[in-house]
């Protein structure tokens, strides 16, 4: 892959142009990952909306019909389903990994096998949090994707 950045003063905006023989999965992936940096949520704290990256968010969770997006400074509430924002989220590279917890796979620091099949993965603020063994073969498969495109 022939990578090339052209940098001008004069152009009003960054744009952002590839040249392929066919969009395989990588270029999809390539596509997804600058997509996330314009995607954003809508985040409530304190009774004053924020508009949140999606890159900054570690994980969402649900706790009594509640929805809450877990950043490494805070934690907001959002108007949206758990199921909603697995929806939107699922080509960012955001996995389910509970019945009420999605992780932003970019954020996990480490991930640590627990007996019975279940995973401990910690995010970059230190938080540890439990992937159930029905969610753990997705984790895993993502593992072997990075390996691969790492190796190859």
């Amino acid at each position: 892959m022939k990578i090339i950045l052209n940098q001008d003063p004069s152009f009003p905006e960054t744009e952002v142009t590839i040249n392929c023989p066919q969009a395989d999965e990588d270029i999809l992936r390539l596509v997804a990952m600058l997509r996330i940096h314009q995607k954003k949520l809508v985040g409530t704290l304190e009774g004053e909306q924020h508009l949140l990256d999606v890159r900054d968010i570690l994980y969402i969770d649900t706790v009594d019909k509640r929805t809450f997006l877990y950043t490494g400074k805070a934690v907001y509430e959002s108007a949206l389903r758990l199921y909603e924002l697995e929806e939107g989220l699922r080509n960012l590279d955001f996995f389910r990994i509970g019945r009420s917890t999605i992780v932003n796979f970019y954020r996990i620091r480490s991930i640590r096998p627990e007996l019975g099949g279940r995973l401990l993965v910690t995010v970059d603020n230190g938080e540890r949090l439990y992937v159930s063994r029905q969610y753990a073969a997705g984790i895993k498969e993502k593992l072997r994707e990075v390996e691969r495109g790492i190796l190859s």
